[in-house]
């Protein structure tokens, strides 16, 4: 693996390449792409595909990658153009893609900006609030995981996001009327660490969960578009979202094994099924 900083106005951007460059046997180079998660999740999917030229890379402002932009908010468009740089930097044609999640969304910005950068997008559960159909409860909920966080900390933040993230279906009142929940429940720490800048529990990536994709320039890409979900996901907000955006591109969402991070290894306490992940990733690049 070789890193490389890719110097661009706003940002300093680090990106790994695993695999050599051109790729071996015609193959595309598969791009990564996850937020606010960094290059580090997807070390085990990527360690699947021995076949792949692997390149993943942290959006700016997460991991290794700087920002001199003076922002602190993540927004789609400017991680699309992010992204951008870093494909045109590595000199190898059009991509294939793996998003996760809020890079995802990334992703779907991507291909509507610059079209001819990606041949296959498998975007996996993109959490875009705004196409529920109980988009306002969503943001809501959203929004009590924000108001815990910045309360009590991350300990009482994450366990609200684990809670909304983990309800099952629409947020109805049922949801609302619950107790807060108790971190150690999920063996969290009940004291406040003081931090109020984390970008999964405060507002600064809710320019990503707003977003609305452009279904006319998707649909107008040559790129190949799958959304994908996990099948322990079902029910839950990133698969209902992840059903909304394959409804709006006029499919249905592709399976994939585990839930919405099945293809993470340990990494991050919450092992998938990697394996099995890479496997069916695969089979939907080759066309599956």
């Amino acid at each position: 693996m070789t890193t490389q900083t890719l110097e661009i106005p706003g940002a300093d951007l680090v990106y790994d390449v695993r695999g050599p460059l051109p790729a071996d046997g015609g193959l595309a180079p598969l791009v990564m792409v996850g937020q606010p998660m960094d290059a580090g999740g997807f070390a085990t999917l990527a360690s699947h595909l021995p076949e792949r030229t692997v390149v993943t890379y942290d959006p700016r402002g997460l991991g290794r990658s700087t920002r001199k932009d003076g922002r602190i908010d993540h927004a789609p468009e400017v991680q699309a153009g992010d992204v951008h740089a870093v494909i045109e930097a590595l000199g190898a044609g059009p991509v294939e893609m793996f998003a996760s999640s809020g890079g995802a969304v990334t992703a779907l910005a991507l291909v509507a900006a610059y079209p001819d950068d990606v041949t296959t997008l498998v975007a996996h559960e993109p959490p875009l609030l705004a196409l529920l159909p109980d988009a306002r409860a969503a943001e809501r909920a959203q929004a009590g995981v924000r108001d815990a966080y910045q309360a009590k900390g991350s300990g009482a933040g994450m366990a609200a996001f684990i809670a909304m993230t983990s309800w099952q279906g629409e947020f109805t009142d049922a949801y609302f009327a619950q107790p807060a929940p108790d971190p150690a429940a999920f063996g969290l720490p009940a004291e406040d660490d003081g931090s109020r800048d984390d970008p999964l529990l405060s507002d600064r990536s809710w320019a990503v969960t707003g977003y609305r994709p452009d279904v006319g320039a998707l649909t107008a890409a040559p790129t190949r578009v799958v959304i994908a979900v996990g099948e322990e996901s079902a029910g839950t907000v990133t698969a209902r979202t992840a059903v909304a955006v394959a409804e709006l591109l006029g499919q249905e969402a592709t399976v994939f094994p585990s839930h919405h991070g099945g293809f993470a290894g340990p990494e991050y306490g919450y092992p998938g099924k990697p394996e099995a992940f890479a496997r069916r990733l695969r089979e939907v690049l080759d066309g599956g």
